[in-house]
């Protein structure tokens, strides 16, 4: 029973991490203005920063729980499963729209889901990187910690990986290829990790909370069986 909780939680946490994850790269290519804050801006970032937040809180409870291999292994999933997204995306912009009364055409259909090769690589190359380095800073604050101080192995390596992804998302699919200029490029860089670093730090009570409903949901559980068992 215990096995069978925890690979099902496993699989809850891992729909939760894939799910976001390939929407955060769909909605990634459309820019937004945010602000002006405090009377400065407003400044560019990319909408796909919004569901990367579910993405920082799911990969620390894997991390917590399942270790390193279990984000690896899930992380080279995700990364070919957007691969794969992007290329049903291909063939179903390559297929001529039937016409009607308020159907969608292929120009509204590509304008929408039309990513260009270069937004596929760096969406790609910033998520693998970005959780390599995550799921490593992780282990080493948890090496140097133990159990306690779960807000620095969670927010920590959140702060970091994330200051790369940023970039290299924005430097491969805008800034290389001349859609950016590099003033341009670096505001919305710091822009989107600004954001992201706002939003995990906010979010750390969540991560506490995680903790608690899987402690209750599995290792409660798990002790209840050993105490019968007696």
């Amino acid at each position: 029973m215990f096995e069978n909780r925890k690979s099902t939680l496993y699989v809850i946490l891992a729909g939760i991490f894939i799910t976001n994850a390939v929407v955060a790269e769909l909605i990634g290519g459309k820019l937004i203005n945010i602000g002006p804050i405090f009377g400065y801006g407003p400044y560019l970032m990319s909408v796909g920063v919004v569901p990367w937040p579910v993405v920082f809180i799911t990969t620390d409870l894997i991390n917590e729980y399942f270790g390193q291999k279990g984000v690896r292994r899930l992380s080279i999933i995700t990364a070919i499963l957007i691969a794969y997204c992007f290329i049903l995306l291909y063939f179903a912009m390559s297929i001529p729209a039937a016409n009607g009364p308020g159907w969608v055409t292929d120009a509204q259909f590509t304008a929408v889901f039309g990513q260009s090769m270069w937004i596929i690589v760096g969406s790609i190359t910033a998520f693998i990187v970005s959780q390599i380095i995550d799921v490593t800073l992780f282990h080493f604050f948890k090496k140097k910690t133990g159990d306690k101080m779960i807000w620095l192995r969670s927010t920590g390596s959140t702060v970091i990986s994330q200051f790369f992804d940023s970039f290299i998302v924005l430097g491969i699919a805008f800034y290389a290829i001349g859609k950016m200029t590099l003033p341009v490029y670096i505001e919305a860089g710091f822009t989107n990790y600004t954001v992201k670093l706002v939003i995990a730090v906010l979010m750390t009570p969540l991560i506490y909370l995680g903790h608690w409903l899987i402690e209750k949901y599995v290792h409660n559980h798990d002790k209840q069986l050993a105490n019968d068992e007696r």
